[in-house]
């Protein structure tokens, strides 16, 4: 392993006080700064981790010159902002999902990665948790064959969250599903096709132009036969708390568990009928981190659970998924290869559910993907 390091800020201490450990920890980091508004919240932060370096100011800590990367766990309205402006500053981007809310958005962060040759990494948990990891170790070594089609779900009750969630439509903040399918493929999405189902609650309506409680999207992905099926909830659907990939292959098949701590089903082609399904425990993949990190994979950053984020705690800890993050992003910087998903993956994904909104409001019209975004 080699041994530069890279200068990291995180910005965005309520999720993001996770990744504080984390980076600690890890051998290719240095944790320089935090950042959040509140003064006394940043001050409390950076008393119980040991930083010494705090901002409350997003402009101030970029025009920091020690610092080369920040890591945003900010609210959804700033992603794109803030990303636009680190780049500009001359530093690499890691960002909490989604990428942006607008196409433009999207493109111009893919225009200044390629015009600065700095990186940027969506953070998309799902594709680094335990369960996609299994899935794509069994895709890699062939036992499931033929890839023959994928859906994926993201439901979650988000009533109590902050005052910019109500009447989201669904597909805006549909990366936990999109991401997966079309990582597992590494394929990009095309174009889609969605259609909305059910309404939400009157008083949410207004503040996205929004009505839908459910948005279901197919994807037609690029140079390939295979075509995937998601859908998102946010509000007023029944529904433990659930991101999800099943994949169908020629050889075998693997269905995420129903029901949270339920083991994975898989599928085996050619068996005697009842001999089909087994079910399967999901292996932790902490062997592939820096042993500094890999406990993270089973055990959360706050051993208590006094202090864990609702994404967090709701989420069943993310599938192991933060320190692999971590990892991915600094390997990338200190090897000056592209971190997965790189910008215009990101991009990819994340306008896939932009798209699928547009879809909706037009009755379930094609809509293609920005050519921008295709490999």
């Amino acid at each position: 392993m080699s041994e530069k390091k890279i200068n990291v800020a995180i910005v965005g201490l309520g999720f993001g006080a996770e990744f504080i450990p984390i980076y600690k920890r890890h051998p290719q980091a240095n944790l320089m700064a935090i950042c959040r508004r509140d003064q006394v919240e940043l001050d409390k932060c950076g008393d119980e981790f040991g930083v010494e370096k705090r901002f409350t100011d997003f402009d101030e800590l970029l025009a920091d010159a020690e610092i080369d990367a920040v890591h945003i766990n900010t609210p959804i309205p700033d992603h794109a902002a803030q990303s636009i402006k680190a780049l500009k500053a001359g530093k690499h981007v890691a960002c909490t999902v989604p990428m942006a809310t607008s196409i433009e958005d999207c493109l111009e962060i893919i225009r200044l990665t390629q015009e600065t040759g700095l990186k940027y990494m969506m953070m998309e948990t799902v594709v680094y948790s335990r369960e996609f990891l299994f899935m794509k170790d069994l895709y890699e070594k062939g036992d499931l064959g033929k890839l023959q089609f994928l859906q994926a779900s993201h439901v979650q009750d988000m009533d109590g969250w902050p005052g910019y969630w109500p009447g989201l439509p669904p597909m805006h903040y549909a990366t936990h599903c999109v991401g997966p399918v079309l990582g597992l493929a590494r394929k990009d999405a095309e174009y889609v096709s969605c259609f909305a189902s059910g309404t939400i609650r009157e008083e949410m309506h207004d503040h996205y132009n929004s009505p839908f409680a459910v948005e279901t999207t197919h994807i037609k992905l690029k140079d390939s036969d295979l075509s995937a099926r998601v859908h998102r909830s946010l509000f007023d659907v029944a529904r433990q708390y659930r991101e999800s990939i099943d994949v169908y292959g020629s050889k075998k098949s693997v269905e995420w568990p129903l029901i949270e701590g339920q083991p994975m089903v898989l599928h085996t082609a050619k068996k005697p009928e009842p001999e089909i399904p087994e079910e399967v425990r999901c292996p932790d993949f902490g062997h592939l981190l820096p042993d500094e990190i890999a406990g993270f994979t089973t055990g959360g950053v706050y051993d208590d659970g006094d202090n864990e984020h609702l994404s967090f705690t709701q989420g069943a800890g993310h599938g192991g998924s933060h320190p692999h993050l971590v990892h991915e992003f600094l390997a990338a910087l200190v090897s000056g290869r592209d971190p997965w998903p790189n910008a215009k993956q990101s991009a990819n994904w994340t306008c896939t559910g932009i798209c699928a909104h547009e879809s909706a409001l037009a009755g379930g019209e094609i809509v293609r993907l920005p050519k921008e975004t295709l490999s």
